[in-house]
């Protein structure tokens, strides 16, 4: 029960908080964090309980001394030492998930990002000639040999790509879209808005769900600069639909001496059916279809670092290139070292899906799931007093990415039942732990789907797992 507020009462309180220094002099030999760090924790310690007595919490003195204090500060300090930027345990199933950060990169790949940030390098310096170098020769033969385009670009993701592209080849002219193609990605980012910010003045053409050929060319005007295809990857029109093929749209754009241009979105190197997914157009495949210009992402279904890359005709991506503007969105030695590790793997076609993680993750069968299950189940049901039923269960995992949205792949799940707190709080507990655990809510359940889980994860989710279940705090 509260007791009646004293003020007296309340200002000896008050006298009695620990001044700064005298805490500090408490910790002196014991911490090794930084000193700022240290002060900034007392302070707000200090600050929490100064108001607590303001409040009229019950308190006394006792509450106010070095044995009630320093574990409060100790806690206080560690979520202040703890980095915003964080590993996760992603056992939600979305192999590209675009809040955990998308596509995770293989050993190669990250064996060079260390080496571009520990040594120097030729990051624009030329080997051959010893003079000044571009950034972007250092993948670009790559990116050709896998494309089969004649140039390419990259720049820091596939929005930026678009927006160059189109500032380039459109600025101040017209670029026709068919309407059903004007589609929002994610952060609410639309096509005619990144339109309207190149300069370039959308003209739609045909109706939501169906658009000819007949309605691109009755649009075509002296002021027609670009045709633009936009590849839905994010959503599914079904029913009475039509688009027209890019090989037609390349046709036409021959004929009336317009460039003819594809955002393909989650761009693929691979055939993603021969994995049971979905169909997806290949960026080799729209390159020789024709377009001019082809833009796609790195770091969804190719698997890469977050880049934005643009291939095609040599003439026109050379314009792209002496764009002031590519300036501001060119990308780092790191992403560059990233990417050329992701493109050497692709070389080599028929291990491909082995060593690119995210092909992998949407490759792996049922099986090797399910033995992954069942070894992290096993690691549970070995603990006492857990109060939590713990089963295995079928379930589906997803793409993620904006990609294949309806296409569902076969998985397998451990499925938690607290019963000792709600499901809430063991959610809570898992996403606070010392290596956060993301999970789904469903059905009375938290599922964690362990295709997205690596084998050397498996023992680091039993922990964290465990101390969620027990702990009392």
């Amino acid at each position: 029960m509260k007791k009646t507020k004293d003020a007296g009462a309340d200002h000896q309180l008050l006298k009695a908080i620990p001044k700064v220094d005298e805490f500090l002099g408490w910790i002196s030999d014991e911490s090794e964090a930084p000193l700022r760090l240290v002060k900034k924790a007392v302070r707000e310690l200090l600050d929490d309980v100064r108001q607590a007595i303001l409040g009229g919490q019950e308190q006394s003195t006792e509450f106010l001394g070095k044995h009630f204090l320093l574990p409060r500060f100790h806690k206080r300090l560690a979520e202040l030492m703890k980095p915003h930027f964080r590993t996760v345990i992603n056992g939600t199933g979305v192999v590209v998930h675009t809040n955990m950060g998308r596509s995770l990169l293989p050993d190669s790949a990250m064996a060079g990002l260390v080496a571009a940030g520990c040594r120097y390098s030729n990051l624009e310096f030329d080997l051959t000639t010893g003079k000044r170098g571009s950034r972007y020769s250092l993948v670009e033969d790559l990116l050709c040999e896998l494309t089969g385009a004649e140039a390419g670009l990259v720049v820091n993701n596939n929005a930026a790509a678009v927006l160059l592209a189109l500032d380039t080849l459109a600025q101040g002219r017209e670029a026709i879209v068919s309407r059903g193609q004007l589609v929002e990605i994610g952060g609410s980012f639309r096509i005619p808005d990144v339109m309207k910010k190149s300069g370039a003045r959308l003209v739609e053409v045909g109706a939501t769900n169906r658009t000819h050929l007949r309605d691109y060319e009755q649009a075509i005007t002296e002021e027609t600069a670009l045709l633009l295809k936009v590849h839905t990857s994010n959503y599914k029109m079904i029913g009475f639909t039509s688009e027209v093929p890019l090989e037609e749209l390349v046709a036409l754009g021959r004929e009336k001496g317009v460039v003819v241009m594809e955002d393909l979105g989650s761009g693929s190197f691979v055939d993603l059916s021969k994995f049971g997914l979905g169909k997806e157009p290949t960026v080799q495949e729209a390159v020789k279809s024709g377009a001019d210009v082809v833009t796609f992402s790195g770091d969804k279904l190719l698997g890469g670092p977050q880049a934005g890359l643009i291939v095609g005709r040599k003439d026109i991506i050379d314009r792209i290139k002496k764009n002031p503007l590519n300036r501001a969105l060119r990308i780092d030695k790191f992403t560059l070292a990233g990417l050329e590790a992701i493109f050497r793997l692709y070389l080599d076609e028929h291990n491909v899906a082995h060593t690119i993680p995210t092909l992998a993750m949407l490759s792996m069968d049922h099986a090797t799931i399910k033995k992954r299950v069942t070894r992290l189940v096993r690691r549970l049901k070995k603990e006492n007093g857990m109060r939590c039923e713990i089963f295995s269960i079928d379930t589906e995992s997803r793409v993620g990415g904006g990609a294949l949205p309806e296409q569902g792949l076969p998985s397998r799940a451990v499925a938690l039942r607290p019963t000792s707190m709600s499901l809430n709080q063991l959610e809570v507990r898992l996403r606070a732990g010392k290596i956060p655990v993301i999970g789904r809510l469903e059905d009375d359940k938290l599922i964690l789907d362990l295709r997205t889980v690596s084998d050397k994860e498996v023992p680091e989710l039993a922990a964290a797992i465990i101390a969620a279940i027990k702990d009392e705090s």
